[in-house]
């Protein structure tokens, strides 16, 4: 598949909920396995009736197939998730540069955990700001706060 297919549009509720749900959670078994499957499932849920409709969420799509997408509070990555068969391939890196040409500056939180998203975020130029040792709901899983800048 090639990545000049990729198209980023806004998030529309009634189309994609649950296939931005979908690419949620198989990315997040994978990434954040280390929370575990009772978690994840609470989390979904959250996900589909709390942050995807209170979010400015983008919508990456090949061939018009959703296949990522990055949701913000403001200059703040809430989330920013790729299907995991289609990794690799630049659909994050489009993504956050689309959310930096409309924000100018982005923050963002990454469990420490994740390696592979905390390498990612770095070589995008993330800068580490600070660490806490408990994530949102308290749990020991660590977490690092970063920004970007144009």
């Amino acid at each position: 598949m090639k990545i000049e297919n990729l198209s980023i549009r806004a998030y529309d509720e009634a189309k994609d909920l649950h296939a931005l749900s979908a690419i949620w959670f198989e990315a997040s078994r994978l990434a954040h396995a280390f929370i575990g499957e009772q978690r994840l499932s609470e989390q979904r849920i959250l996900i589909e009736q709390k942050y995807l409709p209170n979010a400015e969420t983008w919508v990456a799509s090949l061939d018009g197939a959703p296949v990522g997408f990055i949701s913000l509070l403001d200059t703040f990555i809430g989330g920013l998730f790729v299907a995991p068969d289609r990794q690799g391939l630049g659909i994050g890196r489009a993504l956050v540069a689309h959310a930096l040409a409309l924000k100018g500056e982005l923050e963002l939180e990454v469990y420490t955990g994740n390696a592979q998203a905390f390498g990612f975020y770095r070589s995008l130029g993330f800068i580490e700001q600070s660490r806490r040792a408990e994530d949102d709901e308290g749990q020991p899983f660590e977490n690092a706060h970063m920004r970007l800048t144009r």
